[in-house]
């Protein structure tokens, strides 16, 4: 239930007011005076607990009765038929000979004010590799740099830091057992993504995962020929998500969040290089402690060592 933000009062406090008046024999005005309302709306409470006892003094609904002037099901079933033929408010109502904002009204109350609504939701796809190192998932998150506390953390959005420039966070996590690996580098051109997934391939095999397939999207520093190159001489295959759909690498911008919301904008940093200094620590805790409400609860670490158990 949403109160008003305003209300002196709660369910709570009505129920006190009326057992101050009925049992404890107060005056009505005492109660209103310490409840903060006036006598009238103790006397209303009162008089709603006497008809229908306490659940009554919930907050009621605010929308009315009766709208005997609210647009008739005929004329809302032929908006909603119109819009489906993907008209126009403004069609829609030369059409139908309605005002526009009546049209407006109707198309939001049957959710159908935006055109993408008419669109039909494609099923989510869930899917998971069996394996360690079937698939791995990169990306990149731009961050800017810090030069002093910023917006985020004061909330005056007039002082800003102009030309301090950015960063990209490269993330890299393994479909299998989310075990991520993660760098902040100054760019994400051909160069840097490529030295970013030679190194994090090394840091996976180091764990005893050789990787089979990686999921990039279709920025220039993926699509380049020196990072195809490298994914020929490992002998990995590189597949790219569908355009404008981050969807398909679901599970490195979920990663991703995650990074943002715990690591990089969760406490106020003096510099970038505090930043990034505390990456580490909490990628350590990520992996190795933090339990994965995909995994079951297991943190990554555990997935793999249940991984490599199962092995035959």
């Amino acid at each position: 239930m949403n109160l008003h933000p305003n209300a002196k009062t709660t369910p709570a406090g009505r129920w006190l007011l009326v057992q101050r008046i009925r049992e404890e024999r107060w005056m009505a005005a005492e109660a209103a005076e310490a409840a903060g309302v006036s006598v009238r709306t103790a006397y209303k409470w009162l008089a709603r607990y006497r008809d229908e006892g306490r659940p009554v003094l919930a907050d009621r609904c605010s929308r009315p009765r009766r709208i005997p002037r609210r647009t008739p099901d005929r004329v809302v079933r032929r908006v909603e038929k119109l819009r489906r033929r993907r008209m126009t408010s403004t069609e829609i109502a030369s059409r139908t000979s309605l005002p526009l904002s009546t049209v407006s009204l109707v198309l939001r109350r049957l959710g159908l004010h935006r055109l993408s609504r008419l669109e039909p939701e494609e099923p989510v796809r869930r899917y998971e590799r069996e394996n360690p190192g079937e698939l791995l998932h990169l990306d990149t998150k731009k961050l800017a740099r810090i030069r002093r506390v910023g917006h985020r953390i004061h909330g005056d959005r007039s002082k800003r830091v102009y030309g301090a420039g950015w960063e990209f966070a490269h993330v890299c996590i393994d479909d299998c057992t989310r075990l991520a690996y993660v760098e902040v580098l100054p760019d994400e051109r051909a160069i840097t993504t490529t030295a970013f997934l030679r190194r994090a391939l090394a840091w996976y095999r180091a764990r005893g995962i050789e990787v089979q397939r990686v999921m990039t999207d279709n920025a220039p520093g993926y699509y380049a020929k020196r990072f195809a190159a490298l994914c020929r001489d490992q002998q990995i295959r590189q597949i790219f998500t569908r355009p404008y759909t981050p969807k398909t690498n679901g599970k490195a911008e979920r990663f991703i969040q995650t990074l943002t919301q715990n690591w990089a904008y969760k406490r106020p940093y003096r510099s970038s290089a505090r930043r990034a200094s505390a990456l580490r620590p909490w990628i350590k805790h990520y992996n190795h402690e933090r339990p994965h409400r995909g995994l079951g609860m297991a943190t990554p670490m555990a997935r793999l060592r249940e991984a490599r158990e199962q092995r035959p």
